[in-house]
């Protein structure tokens, strides 16, 4: 019974981590320490690899270790990158460890881009270098024994493990050494090897015959389970068949051999004698049809001698009746075994080499938080904004404060003075023009990078549709049209976000067109500008009026209003918080993570506050411009004191203009600059949407060219032509061997040629000597089934095959053949070591 089934190991094809992951990394977090730390664990991923499943493993524990971290480390890292044919796309290459491959057909592998399929082989791996290692052990001893039966409760377990996830995992068709019936069935026979190795503990230390009874059937109740399962299924190597047999066999009656000792203890001789003859049945069942696989002549001549025994007192002292088999009482059964289960980590030395990185559940969660919190900041400074816009505009209309300084009516005021200022200090018009040239040049330079990025995926999902169309069902991968569609639904939100750009540049242009006249008139020096602006009559008998005190007054209020402002919409932009900790501890507890509650309690706490600043002072500018336009008479009492006095509309019209001049200039040179700022960092957001679109592209084309090579294996292993009978003519001469005797290949025939030139002269139609030497093995046998030989030509055949000798009759003719040369016994001389084909007598 010192046979075990041990499982081959899976091979893998190289995989390339470092670039897609370190790529993603630097994508992903800053520069920095931490991503440099990251880069690092990303080199000792792919040594890892290397190490576990890139090259031959010995069959000892440190080996078996190398895979439980590999394996541990995969579980830890597929949460933390975002694994998919779409974003991070890592195809893992794995041969069947069961399939031995043809001479044409090469070996049976899958290519899935999948980490859940790389898994499920590193997985197959333990399990089966577990079962190997368990092989090996000496049973001898005590450790030789806990360790055969630790590494197959483990082997069993991973084997369980996969029949449970494998079809999750990969969503596809596994192949047959993966396939949940497979797996089922070796996860079955490495429980019934465990409990076997029980068994022979509980047999070396002598336990009571009873407990060794129920162990042992039970051992065999597993292998009897495990026969059962591949008994019709074509999914193990054919020798595993014939010794699961074996040992269900050998088990049960090893379980009978020793029931019939607790039998004869009990004084029931009679039962000890028929199980002894039932256990004697089974193991000349083994013996008569799997000797070849097991050892089972220990254990027969134990039995032999137990029975003979038995029989021996029966007949001399006890008398006792001997009972029918299906009388006897059953015999009890005690597992002492069970699958390992896998829960990771299952190496106790394992150490996350990205236990700094948080989960993709985590970073998607923060990124949401990021995308909510920049969503509240701008919609708080863009409410100031518009808001400080709008007063902007209500005081241009109004002439305001321009009015107020102008009551010389001769000079310039000088708040236009100071916007004057501060259009030059800016760039003037020229930055603005610089700004507006240089739109359209990013705005088509990001569309051709879109452009470029869509082609692929165009391009490669034709080719993917034309095999398709070809190879119809073989083509099992996942339509290029289906796995685009999350690529090509960003691309669409892409370019509807360029062709907003373009509208909203096309508003900026236009307005720059409006104001440009103006906003040249401010760049002009200050001495310039006074003569550009006309002379009105002096309005000294307004410079103490009450209207004035009380418009100057609320214009105050507005610029303190204003200067608020910038100091609130730089607190909000300070405004962070970071909830990595509380996603953490969500996913550890609760196994997900309600990012929407969350996200939106922290804002409320952190921006509450600055909202309702952000509202007071709206509020408080409403307040101010009603004063200024509605509630107080003040401007109505201005403007008819200026009527009165007779300003010139011209002078104020013209303030009017170079007021807006001034607030369109710094509004289209801020949306100038962010629009810059965006087609710049759109650039960089569709670079990195090319290189996604790039590396599936090309996972894409590796997965079509090893998908076309498996179809040409497989179209390679088919048979050309169905099977046909060789016709009667054929075989009708063919000597029948003796019964029983073992068959012996018909010798090939002769080919011999139709000549039309030289016959009997010993040469062939074109002139050759013809060769009379016997063909090759490799002709012999492949000529078999096409030609006959005839009986008379073969001078070594009579005798041996009982056919009755027949002389050679030389033809009337010479020449053919044509005798041999006097020096040489065949007609070409014999290679140096060279045998002759036929036998020699």
């Amino acid at each position: 019974m010192a046979t075990f089934i041990s499982v081959p190991l899976k091979k893998s094809s190289e995989v390339d981590l470092v670039k897609p992951l370190s790529k993603f990394v630097t994508a992903t977090y800053p520069a920095g320490e931490e991503q440099a730390e990251h880069l690092r664990a990303v080199e000792e991923l792919s040594r890892l690899r290397k190490s576990a499943v890139g090259r031959p493993l010995d069959k000892h524990e440190s080996s078996l270790e190398l895979l439980l971290r590999y394996y541990d480390q995969l579980c830890a890292v597929e949460a933390k990158f975002p694994f998919s044919e779409v974003r991070l796309c890592l195809t893992f290459t794995w041969k069947d460890a069961f399939d031995k491959g043809s001479l044409f057909g090469g070996s049976v592998k899958l290519a899935l881009a999948s980490v859940g399929y790389e898994k499920t082989c590193v997985l197959f791996n333990i399990g089966a270098l577990a079962s190997q290692i368990a092989s090996e052990q000496n049973l001898d001893s005590d450790d030789g024994l806990k360790g055969a039966a630790k590494n197959y409760q483990l082997a069993s377990g991973a084997f369980g493990h996969i029949k449970d996830t494998v079809l999750s995992a990969l969503n596809r068709e596994p192949t047959v050494d993966i396939s949940p019936e497979t797996a089922g069935t070796l996860s079955q026979v490495m429980l019934a090897q465990a409990q076997e190795v029980f068994c022979i503990k509980a047999t070396s230390d002598k336990m009571k015959d009873a407990i060794i009874a129920k162990l042992a059937n039970q051992a065999a109740d597993f292998y009897g389970d495990a026969f059962k399962q591949c008994q019709y299924k074509e999914n193990l190597p054919k020798e595993v068949l014939p010794v699961l047999a074996a040992k269900h066999c050998m088990l049960q009656a090893t379980a009978e051999l020793h029931q019939g000792t607790v039998a004869n203890q009990k004084k029931r001789f009679g039962e000890e004698i028929a199980r002894l003859q039932h256990a004697t049945e089974l193991v000349k069942t083994v013996g008569s049809r799997y000797d070849e696989y097991v050892n089972v002549k220990d254990l027969s001549d134990r039995i032999g001698r137990a029975l003979t025994a038995a029989k021996k007192d029966n007949d001399f002292i006890y008398h006792d009746r001997v009972p029918e088999l299906k009388d006897l009482e059953h015999i009890g059964k005690a597992s002492l075994v069970k699958a390992t289960p896998i829960q990771t980590p299952l190496s106790q030395k394992f150490t996350d080499l990205f236990e700094k990185m948080v989960p993709m559940a985590v970073q998607q969660s923060l990124t949401m938080s990021s995308q909510r919190r920049g969503d509240m900041v701008s919609r708080l400074v863009g409410s100031l904004r518009e808001s400080t816009n709008l007063c902007n505009g209500v005081l241009a209309s109004l002439n305001l404060p321009a009015a107020l300084e102008d009551l010389s009516g001769d000079s310039v005021p000088p708040s236009i003075l100071e916007k004057s200022r501060a259009v030059a200090s800016q760039g003037g018009l020229q930055s603005v023009e610089t700004l507006i040239r240089e739109l359209p040049e990013l705005m088509q330079r990001n569309r051709e990078i879109l452009d470029e990025s869509l082609k692929m995926l165009d391009d490669e999902e034709a080719t993917d549709t034309e095999l398709r169309a070809k190879f119809s069902q073989r083509w099992s991968r996942t339509p290029s049209a289906d796995l685009y569609k999350p690529l090509r639904a960003e691309g669409g939100k892409f370019r509807s976000t360029l062709d907003m750009a373009a509208q909203a540049d096309q508003t900026v242009r236009e307005r720059y067109n409006i104001h440009c006249e103006m906003i040249r008139l401010l760049c002009r020096p200050e001495n310039e500008l006074s003569d550009s602006i006309p002379s009105a009559n002096p309005m000294k008998t307004l410079q103490g009026s009450e209207v004035v005190n009380v418009l100057r007054a609320l214009l105050a209020q507005l610029d303190e209003m204003k200067r608020e402002r910038e100091a609130l919409e730089m607190e909000i932009k300070a405004v962070t918080f970071d909830l990595t900790a509380s996603f953490l501890t969500a996913l550890a507890q609760d196994g997900i993570i309600n990012d929407e509650a969350m996200i939106s309690g922290a804002i409320d706490s952190h921006y509450g506050a600055s909202s309702e600043r952000v509202q007071q002072s709206l509020r408080t500018q409403e307040e101010l411009l009603s004063k200024v336009q509605v509630s107080s008479t003040a401007h109505q009492e201005f403007s008819a004191l200026k009527q009165s006095s007779g300003e010139a509309d011209e002078r104020e019209e013209l303030l009017k203009k170079l007021a807006a001049a001034h607030d369109s200039y710094t509004e289209i040179s801020s949306n100038l600059k962010e629009g810059t700022k965006f087609y710049n960092d759109l650039t960089e957001i569709l670079l990195r949407f090319q290189n996604k679109c790039s590396d599936i592209v090309f996972a894409r084309k590796t997965e079509r060219d090893e998908l076309l090579k498996e179809l040409q294996q497989s179209i390679a292993r088919e048979p050309s032509a169905p099977s046909f009978n060789v016709p009667a003519y054929q075989t009708a001469n063919t000597p029948n061997p003796a019964p029983g005797a073992a068959s012996v290949p018909t010798p090939a025939p002769r080919t011999v040629f139709a000549t039309t030139a030289g016959v009997g002269s010993g040469q062939d139609g074109c002139g050759r000597p013809v060769c009379d030497r016997p063909p090759p093995d490799s002709l012999l046998f492949s000529s078999l089934r096409f030609y006959q030989m005839p009986m008379a030509y073969n001078p070594y055949m009579y005798g041996q095959y009982n056919v009755p000798y027949v002389p050679y009759q030389t033809p009337p003719q010479g020449g053919y053949p044509a005798a041999p040369p006097a020096q040489h016994p065949y007609p070409y001389p014999q290679q140096p070591g060279q045998q002759p084909y036929y036998p020699q007598q």
